[in-house]
Order: structure tokens, then sequence, then C-alpha cells
């Protein structure tokens, strides 16, 4: 018989977003302005389909959180971002069996109506990593973080997720992990977060990073040689 999972702990430094030590925290950093990105984030919170759709899941969620339209139909005649829309740079068939890579996602985001900065430790430093969490907690931009889960005690390697928020008095980013069957969202030390990203991705040989999005004005779709 297949043994099967239902979560698991989270590593003691991070702290659970529900447990009371979790809601304090979102008070202090809702009280602070840290917040401010968070509820649109929290409309749109979505759990990931596929054991290798982490990056899709955490783009479904920064996309419908910045209203953006897809120009083409989910199901029955509304226009909505799911997963299986996101098929433009890499088919699905292809993220099932090893999932995305950072600028891969980007594609992805650029050619679905955002507008994307990829960053990675190489070339930007951990003042633009917090400047990129203080503008998405005052909701100017979506942040999907891509790090490695082993630096931060957590099983497995490489994951997206997008950050709903940051106490920059206490320097923690909210964690809101697409896969919740395997840890709820939590809020995690950002230079811990930050150090995580520095792990280098073997698909590709490079770091890992983040992703800064913005609705794009024209709110056009691209297509995938102009995307990449």
């Amino acid at each position: 018989m297949t043994e099967t999972l239902y979560r698991r702990p989270l590593p003691g430094d991070a702290t659970e977003f529900a447990s009371a030590p979790g809601r304090q925290l979102f008070a202090e950093a809702l009280a602070s302005g840290g917040l401010d990105g968070y509820f649109a984030l929290a409309e749109q919170f979505h759990t990931q389909a596929e054991p290798q759709f982490c990056g899709l899941g955490s783009l479904v969620v920064a996309l419908n959180a910045l209203a953006i339209d897809p120009g083409r139909p989910w199901k029955g005649p509304w226009r909505w971002f799911s997963e299986d829309l996101l098929d433009c740079c890499v088919s699905l068939e292809t993220v099932r069996q090893r999932g995305l890579d950072l600028d891969e996602l980007g594609c992805l985001a650029r050619c679905n109506g955002a507008d994307v900065e990829v960053h990675r430790p190489g070339t930007s430093d951990a003042s633009a990593w917090r400047a990129s969490l203080g503008a998405a907690a005052r909701g100017e931009t979506v942040v999907v973080a891509a790090y490695d889960r082993a630096g931060l005690d957590q099983s497995g390697s490489g994951h997206f997720s997008p950050i709903g928020g940051y106490h920059a008095a206490r320097d923690l980013a909210l964690v809101l992990d697409v896969a919740r069957f395997k840890y709820p969202p939590h809020w995690i030390s950002a230079e811990r977060l930050w150090q995580a990203m520095h792990a280098i991705d073997p698909a590709t040989g490079r770091s890992r990073g983040w992703l800064a999005l913005r609705r794009r004005p024209d709110g056009v779709s691209l297509d995938c040689a102009r995307a990449r």
C-alpha cells in the first residue's frame, strides 16, 4: 500500500498564519501598512492542482489578484485565470513532469498581461529584495518568490509561492504557500527566504529569485515569442 501524507509540521522558526502568534504578527503588520496588498491576494488564494504546479498556482493567484482579464473563456461565459489556461510558454504536460524555472514563469506572466521584473541574488541585492517586499506590502506589485525549501528546513527542493505581506519591524515575510496540502501559510524571516533564493536550480544552473508583477496598462496578452 502506498504511504500517504497529510501535511507536515512547520520548522520551528516559521510561524503558522492562523496561530495566535501568527495573528498577532498579522495585526502588527496591518497596523504598520505591511498588508495593504494582502487582501487582493487573499481573495484569490489557491491550492496548486498538481504536485509540480506551484509556479502555475502562484501565477493564478497573482494574475487574478491583479485583476487581469485573460481575454479567453475559463468555463461557460466566464473569463478567469486557472492553471489550465497557462499553457503559453511551456506545455502543461511538460510542467506536470518537471515544473517551471524562474524565467519560464516570467514568460507566462508576460504573455498573460503582466509587466514582470525578474530578480536573482546574483543581479539584485538584499536591499532590492526588501524593497520588493515593501512594494508588494503596499499593494503596488505582487511578488512571487522562487526558493529552495531545504534552505528553510522544509522538505522538498524548488518551490514558488506568492508573498502576502511584510512585517518590516521584525523583517518577516508572509508566505502564502500554494502547496497548502503540505504547509500552511506562514511568517518566515525575510533574510532566510533571501538566502534560500541563492540555491542553484539544476535545470538552469542559475540561482532562484523572485518576480515582481504589475498589471500592464493595456492589459493585452502577448504571444510567446514577444513575451520571452
